[in-house]
């Protein structure tokens, strides 16, 4: 990459100071930490992976129980709480990493790249032809990396301004309501498709993929689950409650004809009485658990990515760019996000974006061991390192989102080189 370059008249290029040889060495230096971790990996990475999704199954495996009294509101939130926590650890630190193929180093069938399917909308095969190798090779060149903004948005001032993007603050909300649909329907490269770069058998491969995946989702979510809860709810109710037999009989014949049909009929009615109820009830908290899953992640991914600290490129600007210069550039299009370790196990270990972007196949629970490394390559070669707390973060997108909705609009300022105690002050 050109290190003469400007991004624009107001934000100066993050590593215009750097040589090709200073560039050709900080490659060598994250070549050597990606290296070691590599050689380190053992027993105690795969203890951790396999201990997530031990945790993830058993809080999953107890929502469900307690929604089998979800007809009591305490229940119920336990119950939708518990949904929420398992599906966020599914799609964060589980689906997202596997699929990264962070753990195809173990060679176990069940967790690998090749194998897993997660909880989500997306299939894995579009997800990560868009994600795993659109973005993160292209990561945050205009026109190149379809993430930046997701082709609906305007995130950065460089992008052309369209009257359609004075109602990006409202599709905002509903993207971030529903951001497993809105990524799913991303996964099918829109502008391609559009612009007849994507051949229609491709296309119609995905869509039957993605329409498939969804059907799959819809039916878990909002008819297998629910009728599971109602069916063993009426089941305890029984055991518990014995004089509901007489009422089947009376419902039985209310039913009349045959006596077949008439035990049927009577069956299906007392399943709605005793299990309508919390058929609903079920079918209401995995939406709601849904929906929370769907607004972290929102807010997770789009802190790593688009806050004001991040820089964006051209294509021209990436030319010629060399390891150095596509290891900077992850490393000042991304943001992290300070917090406790709890924080980053929910977070999928992206509140290090900055790491992962620079190592995308490496394990998650690998990036806090690696930041001060990184940071300390940051110091030396007078390179930004961008971190803030959750709250700025967001506040920063959100602002972002709503000022490029409507014309004009600058570059905010940049983060400095860092200089070894950002990361305190943010914490």
């Amino acid at each position: 990459m050109p290190t003469s370059t400007t991004l624009s008249p107001e934000v100066a290029h993050p590593f215009a100071h750097l040589s090709a040889d200073q560039l050709d060495e900080l490659a060598r230096e994250f070549d050597a930490i990606h290296d070691q971790v590599r050689a380190d990996l053992g027993e105690r990475d795969r203890t951790y992976i396999k201990g997530v999704i031990k945790l993830h199954r058993q809080i999953a495996v107890a929502g469900r129980a307690l929604l089998l009294g979800s007809r009591s509101k305490p229940a119920w939130l336990a119950g939708t709480g518990c949904l929420a926590f398992a599906k966020i650890l599914e799609n964060m630190e589980i689906g997202h990493n596997v699929l990264h193929g962070q753990w195809d180093w173990m060679n176990d069938p069940y967790i690998h790249s090749s194998t897993w399917d997660w909880d989500t909308a997306s299939t894995a095969a579009a997800w990560k032809h868009s994600h795993n190798f659109i973005h993160h090779t292209y990561t945050n060149i205009r026109g190149k990396d379809k993430d930046l903004g997701y082709e609906i948005m305007r995130i950065d001032p460089h992008q052309k301004w369209h009257p359609a993007y004075l109602a990006q603050p409202l599709y905002n909300l509903l993207l971030m309501a529903f951001f497993e649909w809105g990524v799913a329907v991303h996964d099918l490269d829109v502008e391609a498709i559009r612009a007849g770069e994507k051949p229609m058998k491709d296309v119609w491969h995905d869509i039957k993929g993605i329409s498939g995946k969804a059907r799959d989702q819809a039916l878990k979510d909002y008819v297998g689950w629910p009728l599971v809860s109602a069916l063993a709810a009426t089941a305890v109710g029984r055991l518990m409650k014995p004089e509901p037999r007489s009422r089947l009989r009376v419902l039985a014949d209310r039913a009349g004809g045959r006596r077949r049909k008439g035990a049927v009929r009577a069956q299906l009615e007392a399943i709605r009485a005793e299990g309508g109820g919390t058929f609903a009830a079920t079918f209401w908290a995995n939406f709601t658990a849904n929906i929370i899953r769907n607004l972290w992640a929102h807010s997770i991914i789009f802190c790593g990515h688009f806050p004001d600290q991040t820089y964006t490129f051209s294509q021209e600007e990436v030319r010629d760019e060399t390891r150095g210069g596509w290891y900077v550039r992850q490393l000042v299009g991304a943001a992290n996000i300070t917090g406790s370790p709890f924080f980053h196990l929910m977070s999928g270990n992206l509140g290090y974006q900055v790491e992962h972007h620079l190592f995308p196949d490496m394990p998650s629970s690998r990036y806090a061991e690696i930041a001060p490394q990184v940071r300390e390559i940051c110091r030396r070669y007078g390179l930004p390192y961008n971190t803030g707390p959750l709250s700025k973060q967001l506040g920063t997108v959100h602002r972002t989102i709503l000022r490029l909705a409507f014309p004009g609009g600058k570059a905010r300022p940049k983060p400095g080189p860092y200089r070894g105690d950002e990361v305190e002050r943010a914490a």
